[in-house]
């Protein structure tokens, strides 16, 4: 039988030229990609750094003032203020959320229609994002949602007043009294009482407003007509009695008050009439201040105190539906029989949620707070333009005092230092997420 043939070994030089070959291809095919990386991050982080120690016309050598100023500036520390509370917030309470929707979602038939709802908005731009919620959180409720919703829960509660600018006119019994208008003079049973007031548009009168009438005079109670008096001049009104034209206050509360005591009240009629018993005799009437209380026109979402949560609240909203993504991925790779057997053991939902189900997501929870956190640290885009001029300054973020020192305010120098002091956030942030992924790896 013959032997088996046998392939002689390359030679050493012809084995080296394999693998050099492979080396420059290898290099070739990665050369298109370090170039673009050089080109838009290393040289951008370069030239950054020595910007940043010149001055504003890059003239002269400024040392370390430009960073000294992210310590010392206003508008800086403020950015940075704020850039502490999106860390803290941005990332916990999106994380939570998609934490909360990817384990609920599991139990419910329609969850997948549930999760594209929810993954919706991040196919949305930050820009249309900023430019929705704009109009979402404008002060005018019939312009912005949370307004509408704010305003119509309120006023289900607490109505608001139909004459928040009513006033007494020219030549009127009344006077003002503590946010409301009082007579001048008491008032007694038998008698008819004229309260004539101004300032309130006809298309804005009570829908149920009718054409105000004169009250007659009842023997032991004392009547009255409060009304929109406005027409004024020879032959075209009367003043101080109602017209033909002219309707009555309806819904307005009149309070009789003796010795600062309210002893009877009323109120009036559609045509704007009313009657008081004769416990009112001697007292004087009054228009409480209850019946010219501004309507109530929400929350003001994007004033200096809310801007900051209400732009938050706009970036959960956007973000919620990436972390439930990637939660809902790691909650399929949880072993079932681990749940399964801590259900047998007697564990509430609530303790096999809190002792099994996060304690097993933990890594996938830690992968979704540091790439939200490292998100929060630049954002830019929905601060620029969901704040209003008014209160950007109160919502300043580093990113955005990045801009405005670099492109308005013509302080390069300090941009540059600003964008420094970012990357060393960030840097932090990036290390932790590698060292942890690399543990998971050789796990």
């Amino acid at each position: 039988m013959a032997a088996p043939a046998t392939t002689a070994p390359a030679p050493p030089g012809r084995r080296k030229s394999v693998t050099g070959t492979r080396r420059t291809v290898a290099a070739l095919f990665l050369l298109p990609a370090l170039v673009l990386l050089g080109a838009l991050v290393v040289y951008p982080i370069g030239y950054s750094l020595i910007r940043s120690f010149y001055n504003a016309d890059g003239s002269g050598f400024a040392g370390f003032d430009n960073y000294k100023a992210i310590f010392t500036d206003d508008g800086i520390r403020t950015a940075l203020k704020n850039n502490v509370i999106w860390v803290v917030f941005a990332p916990t309470v999106s994380t939570a959320l998609g934490l909360v929707f990817a384990v609920l979602t599991e139990r419910v038939r329609w969850g997948t229609a549930f999760k594209l709802v929810v993954f919706m908005p991040m196919a949305i731009s930050m820009l249309a994002a900023g430019i929705i919620f704009r109009l979402v959180y404008d002060q005018d409720p019939d312009k912005g949602v949370a307004n509408a919703v704010w305003v119509g829960v309120h006023d289900t509660f607490a109505q608001s007043s139909a004459f928040p600018n009513a006033h007494p006119g020219r030549e009127s019994p009344l006077r003002p009294d503590q946010g409301g208008f009082i007579t001048t003079a008491a008032v007694h049973t038998g008698q008819t009482v004229a309260l004539p007031l101004v300032g309130v548009a006809p298309d804005q009168m009570p829908d149920g407003a009718e054409r105000a009438v004169a009250a007659r005079p009842e023997p032991g109670k004392i009547t009255g007509t409060t009304w929109q008096d406005f027409t004024r001049g020879k032959g075209v009104g009367r003043l101080g009695a109602p017209d033909p034209s002219e309707l009555g206050y309806s819904g307005m509360r009149v309070e009789a008050v003796r010795d600062g005591k309210v002893v009877a009240s009323a109120k009036a009629a559609a045509d704007g009439t009313f009657t008081l018993p004769a416990a009112a005799d001697g007292a004087r009437l009054r228009l409480p201040a209850s019946n010219f209380r501004q309507p109530y026109n929400g929350v003001d979402w994007l004033g200096p105190s809310l801007v900051t949560p209400a732009i938050i609240g706009s970036y959960v909203w956007m973000w919620a539906g990436f972390a439930m993504v990637l939660i809902a991925a790691g909650l399929a790779g949880v072993p079932r029989e681990l749940l399964e057997a801590a259900r047998v053991d007697g564990a509430t939902e609530w303790q096999v949620f809190r002792k099994v189900t996060v304690p097993l997501l933990a890594p996938v929870l830690a992968v979704v707070t540091v790439t939200l956190m490292i998100n929060v640290l630049k954002v830019f885009d929905l601060v620029y333009i969901i704040a209003p001029g008014s209160s950007q300054d109160d919502a300043n973020v580093l990113a955005l005092e990045l801009y405005r020192k670099g492109f308005s305010e013509g302080q390069p120098g300090i941009a540059s230092a600003i964008a420094m002091f970012l990357l060393l956030l960030v840097i932090p942030v990036m290390w932790f997420n590698v060292r942890r992924l690399r543990r998971e790896e050789r796990r």
